[in-house]
């Protein structure tokens, strides 16, 4: 939480609470289902929440938006996300359903209201419409946006910002950008953050 508390402040108590007890109870699932490797649980707050929330620190996202989670694996970015937003409503999604086992597990432990979950496949979504898709190195860019241009619906909510996919990802990414064919706004994370774990991570927004 020291971490947290290092670069965003202004929680109320509950989510104070709810960052507080993250690693815990990450840990405590992570003993009966390995969705975070051995390695990076205890990193859990600098490899996994904050790096998650640099996209709040980025896109400060308004109340009343609904927002994918794709690819969601063990909850990262939609639980750090959802208790950052508590206003805003996620749907975390994932292929791997033990993966969304520990993901209920959490926000349940963790009495985080505005998620819910979905065992499927983004391109398998039918009949729902986001404001906005978020996701952390599932697939390359042009994979993401296919899938989440069709989840997205065209009527904004925030004027200074169109709807569209924001997603996290590391090392290199020019020629996965020409590949995809769309020109995200590519940001830093170490703009944001100062410790080594984020050189050569960025945050892409790619707008509807």
């Amino acid at each position: 939480m020291e971490l947290i508390s290092k670069y965003f402040s202004e929680f109320s108590s509950k989510q104070a609470n709810q960052f507080g007890r993250l690693g815990e109870v990450y840990s405590e699932w992570n003993e009966k289902i390995n969705v975070v490797s051995r390695k990076d649980i205890d990193a859990l707050y600098e490899r996994h929440v904050l790096h998650s929330l640099c996209i709040a620190a980025k896109y400060p996202l308004a109340n009343g938006l609904e927002v994918i989670d794709i690819g969601t694996g063990g909850g990262f970015p939609g639980i750090p996300l959802a208790i950052f937003f508590p206003d805003v409503q996620f749907h975390l999604v994932d292929s791997i359903a033990k993966k969304l086992k520990v993901v209920e597990a959490v926000a349940d432990a963790l009495e985080i209201s505005n998620i819910t979950v979905e065992h499927t496949r983004a391109e398998n979504i039918k009949g729902r419409k986001f404001d906005f898709a978020v996701s952390r190195a599932v697939a390359p860019l042009g994979d993401l946006w296919r899938w989440t241009r069709p989840l997205l619906r065209k009527e904004r909510k925030m004027e200074e910002l169109k709807n569209g996919l924001i997603c996290l990802k590391g090392g290199d990414l020019t020629d996965e950008i020409a590949l995809s064919q769309t020109r995200p706004h590519l940001h830093a994370v170490n703009h944001f953050f100062e410790e080594p774990f984020f050189d050569e991570k960025y945050i892409l927004y790619v707008p509807l």
